[in-house]
């Protein structure tokens, strides 16, 4: 089992949704969280005033998956949240040891 954790900008969120679920991927979790990455924010003006934003806004995608699902689910999600422009985001990806699934105690790839 690997989990991958994909940080995408909120309005790619859509598209990478609809290509992970065509992989037939089961589940997922997705969190809105505030980060950057080598842009370092940007400068905005609102109401005359100038403010630092350094934390910019985008969505964790959290999946459980199968080893043999790892390449064809990291190109789903790059290929469907990319822009080309920075701030496009990150894939990681590790390995698992377990998983237990609370209802009925499954074990493994069961539990996914």
């Amino acid at each position: 089992m690997t989990k991958v954790e994909a940080i995408v900008r909120p309005n790619r969120f859509e598209a990478v949704k609809d290509a992970i679920i065509k992989l037939g991927v089961g589940g997922m979790t997705v969190t809105e969280v505030r980060g950057h990455g080598r842009q370092k924010g940007h400068t905005e003006v609102f109401r005359g005033r100038e403010y630092d934003v350094d934390l910019l806004p985008k969505v964790k995608i959290e999946l459980i998956i199968d080893d043999s699902l790892l390449e064809s689910t990291i190109e789903a999600i790059s290929g469907s949240a990319t822009t080309g422009k920075i701030g496009d985001g990150k894939i990681f990806y590790y390995k698992l040891d377990g998983a237990v699934r609370i209802r009925n105690k499954e074990r493994g790839d069961q539990a996914l």
